[in-house]
């Protein structure tokens, strides 16, 4: 964790985002590690530890998004800003099929495959869940 993050601000942002990752739902209870306070905008790129740029995920996810921003979406080809926590509705970019997370949108279908959303595990330790 970052220094900067202090006990306080980390409980903060994992109520606010009600003990779920803000990427795939699932609730820290109920994953195999305790999810981590992710940049939505790294330091790297001039973001904050301030609350509004800071999202509760997966420890997988945060690994797999690094620093970050943009990816192509694998549907048109195009650059794409990733997913983001506190501008984005999650029902805008996201459904949950089968398991899966489905992409709806370019941000969100870049998100998917950055954070590999779906990989084989996670969609196993979802319908573990499920049951």
């Amino acid at each position: 964790m970052a220094s900067d993050i202090t006990v306080e601000l980390r409980a903060e942002v994992a109520r606010r985002a009600e003990y779920r990752c803000e990427y795939c739902g699932i609730h820290e209870h109920e994953a195999g590690f305790a999810h981590q306070v992710d940049h939505i905008i790294s330091r790297k790129h001039g973001g904050s530890s301030a609350s509004l740029n800071l999202a509760y995920a997966c420890l997988l996810y945060n690994r797999y998004k690094g620093t970050d921003l943009a990816s192509i979406d694998p549907e048109s080809g195009e650059p794409v800003r990733l997913f983001h926590p506190r501008r984005d509705l999650w029902t805008d970019h996201f459904l949950l099929e089968s398991h899966r997370v489905v992409g709806l949108s370019g941000p969100g279908r870049a998100t998917v495959q950055v954070l590999r959303l779906n990989a084989p595990e996670r969609i196993a330790e979802r319908k573990l869940i499920a049951r």
